[in-house]
This record gives C-alpha cells, structure tokens and sequence, in this order.
C-alpha cells in the first residue's frame, strides 16, 4: 500500500467523515439524494420495484453510514438487506451505533475495501451506492470496476463524483494549503494553519469568491480536513465523466443534481423566461453537449451526482399504467392546478423557489385538470378517463395520446425538477 493510500486510511480513521453524533438519530432522520426509493424507482426500475422479494443495497465506502441508515429505514419493514463496506474503522463504529439507536436489524457490516468486493463473496446487489469515494480512489476505474462485479445485470449504481469546474476555488485554495503545510507533521498542525489562512484570505481569492457554494469547511475539522487538506482529491468534467463512464464501460447515465434535479444540466432551464436567441441553436445539440454547457454557464455544480445503469430503465412517460406523484415538496395537484390556470391556457412563467429555475411553460389546454386529479394513488388511465368526463361531448377527441401531449410541458419540467415522479 502506498503512502498516499495510508494517508487517505489515516484521515478516516482520526477524522471520520461526515462528523456524526449516534445520538442525533432520536432527533432526525438524514434523507441522501440518491437513496430515496422512489427517486431509484424512477430513474433505475421503471416505476416497477417493489423492494421486496430479496432486495439487496450496498453502500460502498459508506462513511459514517448516512446513505446505510436512510436506505436500511426505509427498507426497515420488508426483506430486504443493507450491506456497508468501509475501510475505516472508526467511521463503520459511529455507523453501527446509529443503526443500533434506530434499532434496525437489516445492515450487515464489513471492514474492508470496495476495491476488494469482487473476492469478498457477498453476491450480487440490486443497486450499490457509492457516492463521495471513487475519486479518493488511486485508481478510480478500478473501484468503478468492482462495483459491476458485484452489480445484477438490471441492477444501478448511485454515484457521486466531485465535479471540475465549479470546484476551481476549492483546487486553487487546496494548491495553496499544501505550500502552507509543508513540514506540517500533524493533521491538527495543518487544520490550524488552514483556519489562519481562511480568516486571512481576500474577497478576491477564487475560493472566497464562490465561498456560498461551499459548506463543509464550516462544518467541523473532518468536513474542512476532506474538502482543502485531502491527499487524494480528483474532480470530472460532464465530458470526462461521459467519456469515462458512457464511452467507456457503455453504461447509462441520469444525472440528479441534489435539490436541483436534471434542471441543473439542461440550458432552457437555466437561461431565465426570455431566453437569447441562441438557445434555439444550444437545444439542437447532442443531450451530453447542452450537459457540458450548462456545467460551464453556471459554474455553480460541485458534483455530480447521478444513477448509472446498463441499460436505460427510467419510468416512461406515455405509459397510462404509470402513476404520477409529487415528490421532494408538499404540493397537492390542487395547488398545482391553481398555479398552471393563471396563464388561462397561455404560457406561464414558473418561478421555482427552491432551485431559483425560473422557466416559460406551456400549461396546455388540459394541464391544470389533470393536475388536479394527481394525488399519488391515481394511473395517468384513471386521471385521464375523470378529464374526459369533465368534456363531455368534446371527451371522444381526447384520447391518452392527445392528453399525453397536452401534458408533456408540465410534465417535463416537474420531472427535471425531480418534483413529479412516476411509479407503476
């Protein structure tokens, strides 16, 4: 092993990361992105997923267990089982002692590498979570090449990677911390002179400037210690990880930004109600292109986050077996109607609050009655059958495909906003 490699060990070992306290578990629940069940029953499943039957999780590199502990409560009364790999001791004990305060029984636990899970026999998973490791990894194809060991041929990964271009402060500010800390021999020496350079550091200093992005070095030591003093740290571009993942090992990829959704990477949704003339041109792109262009036009993505599949499995639109259902806000397709009917039928502007997405959409001639007939329980079937009731003699001319088209504008945009999911 080299000394890199037991660096990297060493930091996880006197610095556990993310900082947990076991006993907040009786205060909250932590939610991760990825391991939502109905968000990996969307993009990986079809909408079709039970999570029963033997379900299988692995968190690779699980930390200090927030994707373990999400995954295993949610799974809490079914037959599935949560495997949670970590090379790290002290952080696969903070992880355990959550899991005992909540007391779940569904996690098996295993000290060692995701690099050695090919020869560890623990079978094959559904879907594996991996997220904030393969780039700590010295060769991160290989531990990407351990997880499809492990992987059912239907199964998904949930992946995060730390993405190029909205990090460059963060690179700039850990090129400087290492002329900093040399001949810093301890971890504390170098997270004490890494404070007195942050207080120090001008407004125009790169990390400063996009400082509001950026929350771990406020945290504690272990966030500061992992985001500026790490010894490992590589970050992709959307085309370096296109290249790597799709061109590469032929997998399919749905990026979900957190919070933000596939919004983050789509350049009509960031380029505001009266977008320039360009976007025409930008739109006819190929669809990793406008990624790569929405990643540089904000600047602001510090990772990708994203599930990855063999083949695309995502919930179809278009399917009237499917359910749609509001996800991620307490929104009511009542409330949504209301929103969609102001335009009385013409183009809306949706200012959305949480992401700052503010996007012109079309609410169709029918978009606020079938929203209003979306409460989670009902197929696209039964929700166009109740709008068709509503038109009576005009109800023939409204067949599912014709409602499906009339809808798609909504639907586009609340599902790249991972606010309107479908489930079969």
């Amino acid at each position: 092993m080299n000394d890199i490699t037991d660096e990297v060990r060493g930091q996880y070992e006197s610095l556990p990361y993310p900082a947990r306290d076991p006993a907040d578990e009786k205060k909250r629940l932590l939610r991760t992105w990825l391991d939502d069940l109905p968000m990996i029953n969307h993009y990986c499943f079809g909408g079709r997923q039970s999570f029963a039957n033997g379900f299988r999780a692995l968190v690779a590199g699980g930390g200090t267990g927030d994707g373990t502990v999400f995954l295993a409560e949610q799974l809490r009364h079914s037959d599935a089982q949560v495997v949670h790999v970590d090379v790290s001791a002290a952080s696969l004990d903070i992880a355990k002692r959550r899991a005992e305060s909540r007391g779940l029984a569904n996690i098996r636990w295993i000290h060692d590498s995701l690099l050695n899970l090919p020869a560890l026999g623990l079978g094959k998973f559904d879907y594996i979570n991996c997220v904030g490791v393969l780039h700590h990894l010295e060769d991160p194809d290989a531990g990407l090449r351990a997880l499809l060991e492990v992987l059912e041929d239907g199964g998904a990964l949930g992946l995060m990677v730390y993405a190029r271009h909205g990090r460059t402060g963060v690179y700039q500010m850990q090129e400087l911390m290492r002329i900093v800390n040399e001949g810093a021999a301890t971890r504390a020496a170098r997270i004490d002179n890494a404070k007195q350079v942050l207080r120090a550091a001008p407004r125009s200093n790169w990390f400063k400037r996009g400082e509001d992005l950026i929350q771990d070095h406020r945290n504690d030591d272990a966030g500061l210690y992992d985001l500026l003093l790490h010894s490992r740290d590589r970050a992709y571009s959307v085309g370096e990880l296109f290249a790597w993942l799709v061109d590469g090992h032929g997998l399919n990829l749905e990026l979900t930004d957190v919070q933000h959704g596939r919004s983050a990477y789509l350049p009509h949704m960031l380029l505001g109600p009266k977008p320039p003339p360009i976007l025409k041109a930008i739109r006819k792109l190929a669809l990793r292109r406008q990624y790569e262009f929405a990643e540089l036009f904000t600047g602001r993505i510090q990772t990708h986050s994203f599930f990855a599949n063999r083949k695309p499995n995502r919930a179809a639109y278009g399917d009237r077996s499917m359910t749609p259902f509001f996800f991620h806000e307490p929104m009511t397709g009542t409330d949504m109607a209301r929103v969609f009917a102001m335009g009385r039928g013409r183009p809306i502007v949706l200012d959305h609050a949480h992401t700052g997405v503010s996007v012109e959409v079309s609410p169709g001639r029918h978009g606020p009655d079938i929203l209003r007939h979306i409460d989670g329980n009902t197929s696209f079937a039964a929700v166009f059958e109740k709008v068709r009731q509503q038109h009576g003699a005009d109800a023939a001319r409204l067949s599912d495909d014709v409602l499906f088209d009339d809808f798609r504008d909504i639907y586009e945009t609340l599902n790249a906003l991972d606010r309107l999911l479908l489930r079969a």
